[in-house]
């Protein structure tokens, strides 16, 4: 993506069903854990720059001992720094019986902010102490709540008064409010049996129903999550939300437990096949016993799947065989309109992508293209058979797409120029491209991005920088439909001002004379947010109503080209339809169609509709 946008958190847990002296005797080291949990973390990286946290607890400790252990940092290399600071703090253990972060169950976070600061405390896993092992909660997650302020006033309601207003914060409490309500439920039970306090202990921690207490906390959760979670006894669990928005896998066999927001990610670093990891149903928990016994089990209740399209356009990695075959899909599904962009022209056209994350639907793309000059090369052949020359056949057969490399993106630059005209003279220089191999003023030049969302780097940095060339046209392609509304499940795009394509819809709206209707839209997007949250409908749908997806990207093209750009530009945007034939598994939509899966993603379009006409710049949830 060349406008890289903030998302998705990852996860990743390893439960040791052996002793760590099987672990130092079958691998040759007893933390087996802390080095797969290293490697889990680092290839989850894409997932999270803005901090880093492990957690671990420690079975069969004595009172008086340290059974917990957390290490979090919110650097830019924040993942070698907390395993340095952890291995430092190993090597000045003085008891090989009390060896820090020697620990039966993990759970790593990797971090990025979409609401909340950017401090440390703001990183994952978070934690609620107790002096009741059963009563500690460490959690971590990858999720959003589009009805935090409503889960809070429960949480006010109780009685108690939590120290931040955050997502984070507020599901802490609210499962911990649920782990202190099961503790106490189990202690009257058993006292009632006549056991001693200090019996009982061991009692609850072996009885405690985590999958009741998940059920009752997430109850009136609305948004996109994968929860995990440990207490402090060893239970431990990962959850997913009913409609399935977030991603979740897991791996089981007689050693280990493991949980991860992508599946490549267990395959690699436990070198196993695609078969063996398993996705996370939705509305379900895997749950772990600190006896080792684990099992799946429903939470909430079923609801229509609606997963992230996000993640298999961008934001997983594409290892993934799946993701990897749906990407060059949606490039092979662009093939029809790339061609008509260019008027059939492939003699005249070089075909490129805008690295990195593109490069996969480019060789859909490319396969497309081969395909349809296959078939052209057998039309020729059979209208010609007759007549054909040896030079025309091998004129014929050699027509192949013309490929180059032409973006190459150089090393971050820092934009520390203050004067705005520096600054985007600054960003132009972003990425280099390879000269020569452009027929200046004669050919079509087409790249693909994996998207397009606020058009800034596309403007100032990449049409600027392939005009360099002189090409007669500039087709920019996305594999991805137009975004449109914002996102309120763990991507950061929560303001519809920040969209080209809502920019280039209002433009269209102000030159047809129909400006009324944006402010229709406003007085019924106030007017539906007042409704209870089950029957508010999106507004915002309206405003595209009366143009057609073609009509908007000309619009766009026009917004992205300025005067001192001498090519035409022209942008292919993904289809709807096309989304769906390449990924059929991953139905959530909603950036594209304004189809929330969750009652409240319909009030958080409207209210970003509604900042966006009274002019806050704030998000919107």
């Amino acid at each position: 993506m060349s406008e890289p946008v903030k998302h998705e958190c990852g996860i990743a847990m390893i439960r040791l069903l052996r002793p760590l002296e099987y672990y130092a005797r079958k691998y040759g080291s007893w933390d087996y854990g802390l080095q797969k949990m290293y490697l889990m973390m680092e290839k989850q990286h894409n997932r999270g720059q803005d901090g880093a946290g492990l957690a671990g607890i420690k079975l069969g400790v004595k009172p008086g001992n340290r059974y917990i252990y957390r290490q979090r940092s919110n650097r830019p290399d924040s993942i070698n720094e907390i395993f340095d600071l952890i291995y430092r703090d190993i090597g000045k253990a003085d008891d090989e019986n009390n060896i820090p972060f020697a620990c039966n169950v993990y759970l790593g976070h990797l971090r990025y902010g979409t609401y909340g600061n950017y401090n440390i405390d703001s990183v994952h896993p978070v934690s609620r102490e107790n002096n009741w092992k059963s009563k500690n909660l460490v959690l971590a997650g990858n999720f959003n709540l589009t009805n935090v302020g409503e889960v809070f006033g429960s949480l006010i309601d109780l009685g108690q008064n939590p120290v931040d207003f955050s997502d984070t914060v507020t599901i802490l409490e609210n499962v911990g409010h649920r782990l202190d309500e099961e503790n106490e439920r189990l202690f009257r039970h058993f006292k009632e049996k006549g056991f001693s306090k200090k019996d009982i202990s061991p009692l609850i921690e072996s009885n405690l129903d985590l999958a009741t207490i998940l059920s009752k906390a997430s109850r009136n959760w609305d948004g996109g999550y994968v929860m995990a979670g440990m207490v402090g006894h060893g239970d431990a669990f990962v959850m997913r939300d009913p409609a399935g928005i977030r991603p979740a896998f897991y791996y089981i066999d007689d050693e280990v437990v493991v949980a991860a927001s992508e599946r490549p990610v267990i395959q690699t670093v436990f070198n196993i096949r695609t078969d063996k990891v398993i996705e996370l149903p939705p509305a379900h928990a895997v749950i772990i016993k600190a006896s080792g016994d684990t099992s799946v089990v429903r939470i909430r209740d079923k609801a229509e799947l609606h997963k992230c399209s996000f993640e298999r356009i961008y934001f997983s990695r594409g290892t993934d065989k799946e993701i990897y075959r749906e990407r060059k899909k949606l490039g092979e599904l662009l093939t029809e309109p790339v061609l008509k962009a260019v008027d059939y022209d492939l003699e005249n056209t070089v075909f490129s992508y805008i690295p990195n994350t593109a490069e996969s639907a480019f060789y859909g793309l490319i396969k497309g293209v081969e395909n349809h000059l296959n078939q052209s090369k057998v039309d020729a052949i059979l209208s010609m058979r007759e007549k054909l020359s040896k030079e025309e056949l091998e004129k014929i057969i050699n027509r192949r797409p013309r490929v180059e490399k032409i973006a190459v993106k150089d090393v971050k630059l820092r934009t520390f120029i203050t004067a705005d005209k520096s600054r985007d003279d600054l960003v132009g220089h972003i990425y280099d491209v390879t000269y020569g191999v452009i027929r200046r003023g004669k050919d079509n030049l087409v790249v693909i991005d994996d998207s397009i969302v606020r058009g800034t780097t596309l403007k100032k940095s990449i049409i600027r920088i392939l005009d360099r060339l002189d090409p007669k046209l500039i087709v920019v392609v996305s594999s991805s439909p137009q975004l449109r509304y914002p996102d309120c499940y763990g991507i950061d795009m929560a303001k519809l001002s920040d969209f080209i394509a809502f920019r280039a819809t209002i433009e269209l709206l102000n030159e047809t004379g129909r400006a009324s209707l944006i402010d229709k839209v406003y007085e019924d997007a106030l007017s539906e947010n007042r409704k209870p949250v089950d029957e508010i409908r999106n507004t915002v749908r309206e405003i595209y109503r009366p143009f057609c997806p073609d009509e908007i990207s000309a619009r766009i093209a026009l917004m992205l080209r300025n005067e001192n750009i001498n090519a035409e530009v022209r942008i292919v945007f993904q289809s709807i339809e096309g989304l769906h034939k390449a990924c059929p598994g991953h139905s959530g939509d909603w950036y594209f169609t304004g189809n929330y899966p969750t009652p409240g993603g319909n009030r958080v379009a409207n209210q970003s509709f509604i900042n966006y006409f009274e002019g806050k710049n704030e998000r919107s949830y």
